[in-house]
């Protein structure tokens, strides 16, 4: 280890050298302090994790946490990871490279069945630079990326001609009306089934529902989400009676309803 009289004596003598060295060490102290808070976070949160783990397994029944709430601390703890990984790559860019490779060979396929659009990125310039000579395709690279389209509300405008006999007095002819699943309403059943499966199988409250349609400029709100819920779960309910009889009915009457001696 060198002794404080070596480290003096390697010391630069101009006053720039010195303060550009000052600089460069203030710089990685405070380099340094960030990345200790940041451990110092995410260790926090690690511990506060761990307790909650305990307590789900081993607590008393009453203190045990739900497993949505479990679901939600381990993405808060994700997250702070990604964040940290992601300061830590801004400071090092030898480590980017490492974890991009790392997340190239993990990453798995994506399935076959979504629709493929194809972006063929060639060169501006496709003449050789020596001689100018159109150049051949050898080969390519191709890579894929998951994206989505995000959801949109359209409006369905149903248009019914009225048609009328020049000769014929009194006649108008004109297609009927297609029937809605809550009459006088302006949801499509496309529309209700959204709903629906968004509050019930994804678990998205109503209110959170009208706030995102909100965003794109559609007025509905959570007393109208809730009516069409209730419309049309009691629809469904008198539908699957409906069925239940007609099952009970073929049962008691076999297939060709005739009865059983």
């Amino acid at each position: 280890m060198d002794s404080p009289r070596d480290d003096m004596q390697s010391l630069p003598e101009g006053i720039d050298a010195l303060r550009a060295l000052v600089l460069t060490m203030m710089s990685e102290r405070d380099a340094l302090a960030l990345e200790r808070d940041t451990l110092q976070t995410q260790n926090d949160r690690l511990r506060h994790l761990l307790l909650q783990l305990r307590r789900l397994h081993f607590g008393p029944r009453s203190e045990r946490l739900p497993e949505e709430q479990l679901q939600l601390g381990f993405e808060a703890i994700e997250q702070a990871i990604a964040k940290a990984e992601a300061e830590a790559e801004k400071r090092d860019p030898g480590l980017r490279e490492d974890n991009a490779a790392k997340r190239r060979a993990s990453r798995g396929a994506l399935p076959t069945h979504l629709p493929r659009i194809e972006v063929m990125l060639a060169p501006d310039d496709t003449a050789c630079p020596c001689c100018r000579e159109a150049m051949t395709v050898i080969g390519e690279d191709t890579s894929e990326r998951l994206d989505v389209i995000p959801a949109q509300f359209r409006v369905i405008v149903t248009r019914r001609p009225k048609l009328a006999c020049r000769s014929c007095a009194g006649i108008v002819v004109q297609a009927p009306a297609p029937a809605r699943l809550i009459e006088g309403g302006i949801p499509t059943e496309a529309m209700i089934a959204h709903v629906l499966v968004a509050r019930y199988a994804d678990h998205l409250p109503l209110y959170r529902q009208a706030q995102m349609m909100e965003r794109q400029g559609v007025l509905i709100d959570r007393a109208t989400l809730s009516f069409w819920m209730g419309d049309a779960g009691q629809r469904f309910r008198r539908r699957s009676r409906w069925k239940g009889q007609r099952r009970v009915r073929g049962g008691r009457g076999g297939a060709c309803g005739i009865s059983a001696a």
